[in-house]
């Protein structure tokens, strides 16, 4: 099984630490003046929206979320691996942003300007830029603009083109893809300096470590149960909706694949799930399988009921 990080051994990389960081408003203003070219004047981070670590928060929420004293928004997500159809991820976050502005009582004419920052561990489109900027304009006329108050914006550790982004950016960016080791090195810059100097405060902060250690149970719950979710509807295909066997076997199927994540799975452990006709013991054993962290872990609960 994996070994859970902990958060000394955190990078900038790594969501949690990264929402952290951020959450100082120097060091968010200086980095959204980075990406975006132009100066700020002061940022408000919002703290509900940002970094949400509460045990009964579903859907967890990682990403750095702002404003301006001109009421512009900002988004700033970490992407370490390369997921499919990085545009409609932008636009889903362009469109929750939107709503929210409107539930709130805005008219549409009051939608502030957004901008979608995802800062990619990666080259998300192959032509090895630091910086890969969006925003809509028309097919005829490609110096026509619509004005609509959107952009995206990409930011890759895998540039070359150094010449062409300002050498703080590209700085900032060697940081953000250096390890461990790596990341405590002289950079030679002074905003990654602030950023070391800042990472260094929350390594050594005890309430963070334990929002950290919360937040990891957190996800390993939301991880799990949408595995197995995912895991039941497979297993559930073709399978007539209210077969209650169907459905038993789906969950026995679930629970037996989840161990499977920690290591071998003793036959007569797996005979006796697979074996098991109540779904309320089945049901009992998955959550088990969720939390556990390993397999002699999810033994000693289940002998235990």
């Amino acid at each position: 099984m994996k070994q859970r990080k902990k958060l000394k051994e955190l990078t900038l990389r790594d969501n949690f630490l990264f929402g952290a960081v951020m959450m100082e408003e120097e060091n968010c203003k200086r980095f959204l003046e980075l990406a975006l070219g132009f100066p700020i004047e002061r940022v408000e981070v919002s703290k509900e929206k940002s970094i949400v670590y509460h045990p009964e928060y579903k859907g967890v929420r990682l990403d750095v979320y702002a404003k301006d004293e001109k009421n512009t928004c900002y988004n700033v997500e970490m992407q370490v691996v390369k997921k499919p159809e990085l545009g409609k991820r932008v636009r889903y976050y362009h469109g929750q942003i939107d709503m929210e502005s409107l539930l709130s009582g805005s008219d549409y004419t009051e939608l502030p300007d957004v901008f979608v920052i995802f800062i990619c561990d990666f080259d998300p489109f192959g032509e090895k830029k630091y910086r890969y900027t969006f925003e809509r304009r028309c097919t005829e006329d490609p110096d026509l603009y619509l004005k609509e108050g959107c952009k995206s914006i990409f930011l890759s550790t895998r540039g070359e083109n150094d010449r062409e982004v300002p050498k703080e950016l590209v700085k900032f960016l060697h940081f953000v893809k250096a390890d461990l080791n790596e990341s405590e090195t002289d950079f030679g810059d002074d905003y990654v300096e602030k950023l070391q100097e800042t990472i260094h405060r929350i390594k050594t902060n005890r309430e963070m470590e334990e929002r950290f250690m919360i937040f990891e149970e957190m996800l390993k719950d939301e991880r799990a149960e949408g595995k197995a979710e995912g895991i039941i509807e497979g297993r559930a295909q073709g399978i007539a909706e209210g077969r209650t066997q169907g459905i038993i076997e789906g969950k026995a199927s679930a629970v037996c694949e989840l161990l499977e994540d920690m290591g071998h799975v003793p036959e007569d452990i797996r005979s006796r799930i697979e074996s098991e006709k109540s779904l309320e013991t089945l049901t009992r054993w998955f959550k088990l399988a969720a939390k556990a962290d390993s397999l002699e872990e999810f033994l000693n609960q289940m002998e235990k009921e």
